[in-house]
């Protein structure tokens, strides 16, 4: 494995994992990208979304970047959504030397994080998010999207939390503005989103709200409930697990990472086998 951390145009810290390159194989491999979001409501950062995620997922075949974007209350929208729309114009701009393929380039978040992604995979045409940094929309515009127990929506079921280090604002009429399920389009990136159905902080209606206004766009998209699991349980297993709270492992959830590397197998060309030899 080859391991960097970069810096990005915006001055954030990207972790670059790449699996190694074999001549004996083939030096010529193009792999997918995933730009992984942590989550903490914009206020912090969560390690275990971060490098766990990433050795699960290269473990795959995929190429991944963690990305460590600005946090309230220095930064507010849209710091973080510029980030994101840096890093993946960065993986699309470096596709030699990490060997990823330009159009093979998905995002995922969790939680907030989820929201960062997401944010970019339905407004990557915004200028906001791509002008200041002399990028172009086609530079920032992911190819897919995997969406895990995200923060969507700033009505009914908001994360309040989420909308008010985001916003900078408590007034509940201003989130509605990052309500990301209002923004969904017909350009909007192919989408795998799950959640569980008990989860207490982020409730399981923005998971079903996203799904639904994919599916009015026809949006291509892959969608699981688990009935059982908390917040925040990132691989759901050992890898993840927090000392202090060990009900964030949930063996019903621990093959989301292989579901979601299947639908991302479907979707972008060039993909290696789930299981690599």
């Amino acid at each position: 494995m080859q391991y960097q951390r970069v810096t990005l145009t915006t001055g954030v810290p990207m972790d670059v994992y790449i699996p190694h390159i074999s001549q004996q194989i083939n030096p010529q491999v193009q792999r997918p990208g995933i730009v992984i979001c942590p989550g903490g409501g914009y206020v912090h950062l969560s390690e275990r979304e971060a490098e766990p995620i990433a050795m699960k997922f290269l473990a795959m075949g995929f190429n991944c970047f963690v990305l460590w974007y600005r946090l309230a209350p220095e930064h507010r929208y849209p710091a973080p959504q510029q980030d994101v729309a840096s890093a993946v114009a960065w993986v699309r701009q470096h596709t030699a030397e990490t060997h990823t393929g330009p159009d093979q380039i998905a995002v995922m978040g969790f939680s907030a994080g989820g929201h960062c992604a997401g944010s970019l995979g339905v407004w990557w045409p915004k200028a906001e998010l791509w002008q200041p940094l002399g990028l172009t929309p086609e530079d920032v515009r992911p190819n897919a999207m995997v969406l895990c127990y995200p923060v969507i929506s700033g009505g009914e079921f908001a994360h309040r939390g989420s909308f008010e280090s985001l916003s900078g604002t408590a007034d509940l009429a201003a989130h509605t503005a990052y309500s990301l399920e209002e923004s969904v389009t017909e350009q909007t990136p192919p989408t795998f989103l799950w959640h569980t159905w008990e989860d207490g902080a982020v409730p399981v209606q923005n998971t079903l709200m996203m799904a639904s206004a994919l599916r009015a766009h026809n949006v291509p998209a892959e969608v699981h409930i688990f009935p059982k699991g908390g917040h925040g349980i990132a691989l759901a297993n050992d890898l993840t697990t927090s000392v202090a709270y060990p009900e964030q492992n949930v063996p019903e959830c621990v093959i989301w990472p292989e579901l979601a590397g299947r639908f991302l197998k479907q979707l972008l060309p060039g993909v290696l086998p789930l299981d690599p030899a």
